[in-house]
């Protein structure tokens, strides 16, 4: 019996990335917080390596940085606030990040994760990420929605859902 187990937990971790899309590992926060969180990419393009993957940085979001990845190169878009907002410790931020894109190699048998940072908006809610993921042969971009039926969406965005404040505990 404990074998089976054992047996039946290692397929689940093999299947398991290559039915996955891209999520963040902790798919939720307090809105209003400073938020460090990674976004798990599970498998390339049906068989093809990932090469790049982008990220695109929803409009609530004004202060945003990424992690670098050894091996990796890091690009982050940015654009000119039309009007600025004043950040912590009074410094004037004047442009938000709009994406963020890695670029390097992830065979299609490996997984990843990829780091981000962010000052959250103080309302609670979702927030969609969509991305963008190039492979050697292919395109996937995650941002599709529910359909007017409500059908889960093949290719659906990264999402974070930002709680109350008083929802968690501060740790």
């Amino acid at each position: 019996m404990r074998n089976v187990l054992l047996l039946a937990g290692l397929a689940g971790l093999i299947a398991g990335p290559a039915l996955a899309h891209p999520v963040f590992a902790d798919r939720e926060a307090v809105a209003g917080s400073h938020w460090a969180g990674e976004l798990r990419l599970g498998h390339g393009c049906d068989g093809s390596p990932t090469t790049s993957l982008r990220v695109e940085i929803p409009e609530a979001l004004v202060v945003v940085r990424a992690q670098p990845k050894p091996g990796w190169t890091l690009d982050i878009e940015r654009r000119p606030l039309a009007q600025p907002v004043a950040g912590e410790g009074g410094r004037m931020i004047v442009e938000r990040v709009t994406a963020v894109t890695w670029s390097g190699r992830l065979t299609d048998d490996q997984f990843d994760v990829f780091g981000l940072a962010a000052k959250l908006p103080d309302a609670p809610g979702s927030l969609a990420f969509n991305v963008i993921q190039t492979c050697e042969e292919g395109v996937v971009a995650w941002n599709e929605t529910a359909g007017p039926d409500g059908a889960r969406p093949a290719h659906p965005p990264a999402m974070l859902n930002l709680t109350p404040s008083a929802a968690r505990p501060h740790h």
